[in-house]
């Protein structure tokens, strides 16, 4: 269970409107929001933010051992509460895990765990990606209509911010990728350069040698190109220092 204090709702809100994504990445963005969940929503003893890509579940934040016990059980049978509410973006409230019969073994499990209650609250955040923050009570009856009405809106924010910082990593992610096919490909050009330079070739029939070197050592065309250009720079370098 966590021993944050509690925290104002507003204070939470104000809290997930201040995350730069810049300065974390989605691990942190979805390790404050379950903190402060389990913080400002009134009964929570701990929370967690279930993730679905590719039709894999994970728990991608928790902010106790009862939470990521309890789904990591719902993933290991393939049904539960958490990954009911994912699959149809909405709010399943458990009032009394006692009296649960809807996942056959799940309300045995959950009260071992010492979760009398739970909630979960879809977050659509991505087309490939739907998740939920999952929230866990250690007494029954502990969510009012006011504490779920809370759930809901915190969720609203928290699936805005995870949109968003999932958008942030996709995104970071493919400029990394067209940066360095960029660099790749520069690269070869250079090469290409001094093949043509060296041979008075076409650049088509530089490019040829350089892929048959390639199939030669079974390197990728990029590093054949670049040793060449760091070779021809070494060799430039050694003559401007016996000149």
């Amino acid at each position: 269970m966590t021993s944050d204090p509690p925290l104002d709702p507003t204070a939470a809100f104000r809290e997930l409107g201040r995350i730069r994504l810049g300065d974390t990445d989605l691990a942190g963005v979805l390790d404050q929001v379950t903190h402060l969940a389990a913080r400002s929503i009134p009964g929570a003893a701990e929370a967690s933010v279930t993730l679905i890509r590719r039709g894999a579940a994970e728990t991608a934040a928790h902010s106790g051992p009862s939470a990521l016990a309890i789904d990591k059980w719902q993933y290991e049978l393939g049904y539960g509460p958490c990954l009911d509410a994912a699959a149809g973006y909405t709010t399943i409230h458990v009032p009394d895990v006692s009296a649960e019969k809807r996942w056959p073994g799940w309300a045995p499990m959950a009260r071992d765990a010492g979760i009398g209650s739970t909630l979960s609250v879809g977050l659509p955040i991505q087309e490939q990606v739907t998740g939920a923050l999952n929230v866990y009570a250690s007494s029954p009856d502990a969510f009012d209509e006011d504490a779920v009405g809370l759930a809901e809106t915190f969720a609203g924010y928290a699936a805005v911010c995870l949109a968003n910082a999932h958008l942030y990593e996709t995104t970071t992610a493919f400029v990394g990728h067209l940066e360095k096919a960029m660099a790749g490909r520069a690269v070869i050009e250079q090469a290409k350069g001094i093949i043509m330079g060296q041979r008075q070739c076409t650049a088509e029939e530089a490019f040829a040698a350089l892929a048959k070197a390639s199939q030669d050592s079974h390197r990728k065309l990029r590093e054949v190109a670049t040793d060449l250009v760091m070779a021809a720079a070494a060799g430039h370098r050694g003559k401007q220092n016996h000149s």
